[in-house]
């Protein structure tokens, strides 16, 4: 099997050192193009035998499964270039939230899946969220999944519930990390301790929170509950957070969306309105 990634940027490169990096595929068994295509050179040099090519026309023309790892406002472009050169076997995987299933199809004739990866994969860990489309038969799933099984926990997810699966999965390192930098700063602003020493203790505190979360069968609940003693500090720190983070979950929910239909909207428009 051949697998195609057209778009090598932060995500298209890391599902491919990924999948590299579990033995899930050989370097031979991919074809990466780049739309600067210096970066699919520089992937190619550095894993001998995988292939850069200048064209996503190269990419579609030799491969079985296709990886779109490209922004929104580029999908449009990509598919029209393609659709010339794939036929009902192949498997298009997009892993752009906005780009709908019914979107692409209702473009090109191949089989259809979506997913979102999140930075973890890079590490071998957390989840891919995936969407399969109407003509997507049994083998086809295998066949992906075993990919994703390599880097990933597969979660099958409603494409109703992308994005606030999203939040959870793929931006939520990022707002955990931010609330991580913060509380680093904070303990070295107050109390005078090095910031690497705080980050390396924050850090670890992480890892073994999620293990707890996931092979330690707590639940956020449980495990609150079970660190929290009636009125001592992490109890008190708890009613201090409590207050002032008081409804910011749900403006931060709220916000995502809000941009999320705006990408949607601008989707619609280049897949059904392109002069607009």
């Amino acid at each position: 099997m051949n697998v195609g990634f057209i778009g090598t940027g932060s995500m298209g490169s890391i599902l491919i050192e990924s999948m590299l990096r579990t033995n899930a595929l050989r370097p031979e068994q991919i074809v990466a193009t780049n739309r600067t295509f210096a970066k699919a050179v520089r992937l190619a040099e550095a894993h001998p035998g995988l292939r850069a090519v200048p064209t996503n026309r190269e990419v579609a023309l030799s491969c079985d499964m296709i990886f779109l790892c490209v922004k929104p406002k580029e999908f449009k472009c990509v598919i029209d270039e393609i659709r010339p050169h794939v036929d009902a076997s192949q498997l298009i995987v997009s892993i752009t939230s906005p780009v709908l299933i019914r979107h692409l199809e209702e473009h090109i004739p191949c089989k259809i899946a979506k997913i979102i990866p999140s930075i973890t994969n890079y590490v071998c860990s957390g989840a891919t969220l995936t969407m399969y489309g109407s003509r997507m038969e049994a083998d086809d799933i295998e066949r992906l999944e075993r990919l994703l099984t390599s880097m990933s926990k597969p979660l099958n997810v409603s494409e109703e519930y992308t994005r606030v699966c999203s939040d959870l999965s793929s931006c939520g390192p990022a707002f955990l990390a931010y609330f991580i930098e913060q509380f680093v700063q904070a303990a070295v602003t107050y109390t005078g301790i090095t910031k690497e020493e705080a980050t390396k203790l924050a850090s670890e505190m992480v890892l073994g929170t999620g293990m707890l979360l996931t092979s330690g069968g707590f639940s956020p609940e449980s495990l609150r509950e079970r660190v929290t003693v009636p009125g001592g500090i992490t109890a008190e720190g708890l009613r201090m957070l409590s207050l002032d983070l008081d409804g910011t979950f749900e403006r931060l929910v709220r916000t995502t969306h809000h941009k999320y239909k705006e990408e949607l909207d601008k989707v619609e428009g280049l897949f059904y309105n392109p002069q607009s």
